[in-house]
């Protein structure tokens, strides 16, 4: 069974090919003026960049996500003005120097052997999301947004390719981990969204945690990227 994150990025190349191709084809015309005013469906891409990382961990430079999300508008009156709620998912990964140790322990990753030979390591975290947004575009079809996110986490998993460190062996390993106790199960925090047209540049910083206390790690991400909103 494929993984909740390739059928995310399968779903999410499907919308990013949709936002292309709508706005020059007469599917455009399908969908009534009010509708479109009332409902945002969109896609995007972006890098978390991992704070507040203690000495001796360090994160990639790019670590890539996508989100998904559709959102239910309602507008003040007949001004620029309205307020947004709707439901998402999003991906956030960690590509780190760090490796799952599978016990009992608060903190269940040790750093990396400098014996082991490895090609990715990396915690994936998928959240379900419910977003709002205060939103304001303009005539020219300029748009801001600005809101606050909660997502609850409802796959994580750590995954490995390199030596296998489960039998002491050169041999490759490719591996996902499941069980791993001390996440934090909700994320929270502020979304800045600034858009022309389809297009937006976007931003998210997470007020919580990715591990719990009594870890000893308490690393979050910011997140910037792009958003597709052909509708």
């Amino acid at each position: 069974m494929k993984s909740i994150q390739k059928t995310l990025f399968t779903l999410a190349a499907a919308l990013l090919c949709i936002a292309f191709l709508l706005p020059r084809s007469g599917m455009a015309q399908v969908v009534k003026p009010s509708t479109k005013k009332r409902i945002s469906i969109g896609v995007g891409l972006y890098t978390d960049i991992w704070m507040n990382t203690p000495d001796g961990m360090k994160a990639r430079t790019i670590n890539q996500g996508v989100q998904v999300f559709g959102t239910y508008n309602m507008p003040f009156g007949k001004g620029p003005f309205s307020f947004a709620i709707g439901l998402g998912l999003s991906i956030h990964n960690l590509y780190w120097n760090y490796r799952y140790q599978g016990d009992s322990l608060n903190f269940q990753f040790v750093k990396i052997e400098d014996t082991l030979k490895y090609k990715r390591s990396k915690i994936c975290l998928p959240f379900l999301e419910i977003p709002l947004e205060f939103r304001l575009k303009t005539k020219s079809k300029v748009s801001v947004g600005v809101g606050f996110k909660v997502g609850y986490m409802i796959y994580a998993h750590s995954k490995w390719v390199g030596d296998d460190y489960l039998f002491n062996s050169t041999n490759a390993l490719k591996a996902s981990f499941k069980d791993i106790k001390n996440l934090e199960k909700f994320a929270y925090g502020p979304t800045l969204r600034v858009g022309y047209k389809w297009f937006n540049v976007n931003a998210y910083y997470s007020l919580a945690s990715v591990f719990q206390k009594g870890t000893g790690i308490d690393i979050y991400p910011i997140s910037v990227g792009f958003i597709l909103m052909p509708f």
